[in-house]
């Protein structure tokens, strides 16, 4: 038996299995380090994080001797493995159920062996990889509202009632969603209308929200409910537009000769999008312009106490995720 034939079986017996070398391909989920440049990642609340690698693109491509590898967290002390964070043996670091507080400056160090061949003369090489990652949750949505009615008259009882009976009508359209008419108003003003004169219209202006009372029922115990009352405003908002659709339906068919002297205006709804952060959360397209539609939390010097979409200063504070200036 030929001397290379020999060693490959006795390699093979004493591993118990064939191992195949190659170099590790850049996958979905993985990040490498950038030597002097920190890379900011954000990671939904209570989702896991991607895979950090402890090196840079170009020397994962390459032969490493010796690796060793050393994981700092944002409090400067050495991670640890535990039930939220996982580092394997060669340096790759993820996080399950990423919250408010893990997040901040994350640091490995790659330690590693040159060896020159002819004289086997070692020299060790260290290199840093900065990771900022940040806890972000999507916006909370609502939407601002505005339509019109005609009316007789901007004097009289008769505006107060329809402004009740739509607002109570528009609450019980949406009522199984968890979302309710919020911060109504209406004006009365005359409005000039081509080849019809002055006619008296109704300006009213409401906002839809999806925090009814007793919305956290709707969550199903979800730590993080956003994507059920979401979608809840979402199906409210078409509800709502259907229901002024077939208000134009009836104006334009149902009527004959006679039309009521209060009735909805073609073409008068609009409805405008409106984005809020959690307390603990806001929004910052400066400093997080690669999660610029983002709630992330908020940074150590910023709070934010409502629901509301920055964050404010506050230079006592130092976490993440503040709620109060304190």
């Amino acid at each position: 038996m030929r001397a290379w034939v020999l060693l490959s079986a006795v390699l093979w017996y004493l591993t118990g299995a064939g191992w195949q070398r190659s170099s590790e391909r850049t996958g979905k989920g993985l990040i490498y380090g950038k030597p002097g440049h920190p890379v900011k990642i954000y990671v939904k609340l209570h989702h896991s994080s991607p895979i950090l690698a402890c090196m840079d693109f170009k020397r994962a491509k390459k032969e490493t001797v010796d690796p060793t590898y050393s994981w700092i967290g944002p409090n400067e002390k050495p991670l640890t493995e535990n039930n939220q964070i996982n580092i394997t043996k060669t340096g790759k670091l993820k996080m399950e159920d990423f919250q408010e507080a893990l997040s901040g400056l994350y640091s490995c160090t790659l330690s590693y062996k040159t060896v020159k061949a002819e004289t086997q003369e070692e020299t060790v090489v260290k290199q840093r990889y900065d990771f900022m990652i940040f806890a972000y949750r999507e916006p909370d949505y609502s939407y601002q509202m505005a339509v019109r009615f005609t009316t007789k008259s901007c004097e009289g009882r008769y505006n107060d009632l329809l402004f009740r009976v739509l607002k109570k009508i528009l609450d019980n359209l949406i009522s199984d969603l968890s979302c309710h008419v919020v911060e109504p108003s209406y004006k009365c003003h005359f409005v000039k209308i081509p080849k019809h004169g002055l006619v008296h219209e109704l300006f009213i202006a409401f906002q839809v929200n999806p925090f009814a009372p007793g919305w956290k029922g709707a969550c199903n115990d979800s730590a993080d409910c956003e994507d059920i009352t979401n979608h809840n405003i979402l199906q409210a908002r078409d509800r709502i537009e259907e229901f002024f659709r077939s208000q134009a339906y009836i104006y334009y068919h149902d009527f004959n000769k006679t039309i009521p002297a209060m009735h909805f205006v073609d073409h008068s709804f609009q409805v405008v999008r409106m984005d809020s952060c959690r307390p603990g959360f806001g929004k910052n397209e400066g400093l997080h312009s690669n999660c610029a539609s983002c709630c992330v939390v908020c940074s150590p010097g910023t709070f934010s106490p409502d629901v509301d979409v920055t964050c404010q200063s506050c230079v006592s504070i130092r976490v993440y995720g503040a709620k109060s200036c304190t």
